[in-house]
């Protein structure tokens, strides 16, 4: 989910696509609908914060990307903490697993494919579960729950 604020107000928005482009320094890029209440939002302040939820969350999730912030308080309406970033104005989701505290840097995709680059400003991430199930949208309200975790080092 990303959160955005704007005019004093903040939103929060689920979102399909994003791809990590860059490892260091930390590039996303995000994709969102110009029809999108957030997509104003992130285009004029540049900032935002991208908040990874885990399976526990997944009505949630659903829940807030099936709602426009232009007539409801997310927050308020799906029991989330809005928790002030250190960096950006968009407030980080208390419940969500990390948290992404992105600037825009590159604008020049935005017109043609709404595509903007984020720079990862600061990472949060919450160390108190012990158990982490990250859910992923399939499209067509098919997800996937992450199962078994394997670990394989690096030989490079």
């Amino acid at each position: 989910m990303v959160t955005t604020e704007h005019n004093g107000e903040p939103n929060i928005m689920t979102m399909t696509w994003l791809m990590m482009m860059e490892f260091e320094t930390p590039l996303i890029g995000c994709i969102m609908s110009e029809d999108n209440y957030s997509f104003i939002a992130l285009k004029k302040t540049k900032e935002c914060v991208i908040n990874i939820p885990t399976a526990d969350m997944a009505e949630k999730v659903v829940g807030v990307g099936s709602t426009t912030g232009l007539k409801i308080n997310k927050y308020k309406q799906f029991d989330l903490t809005p928790e002030p970033a250190s960096l950006v104005s968009p407030p980080l989701i208390k419940e969500c697993y990390a948290n992404l505290e992105c600037r825009v840097i590159d604008t020049k995709m935005v017109s043609k494919y709404n595509l903007f680059i984020l720079e990862v400003v600061k990472a949060w991430i919450t160390k108190s579960q012990k158990e982490i199930r990250m859910l992923h949208h399939m499209g067509n309200e098919l997800f996937i729950v992450d199962g078994r975790q394997i670990k394989l080092p690096f030989r490079g």
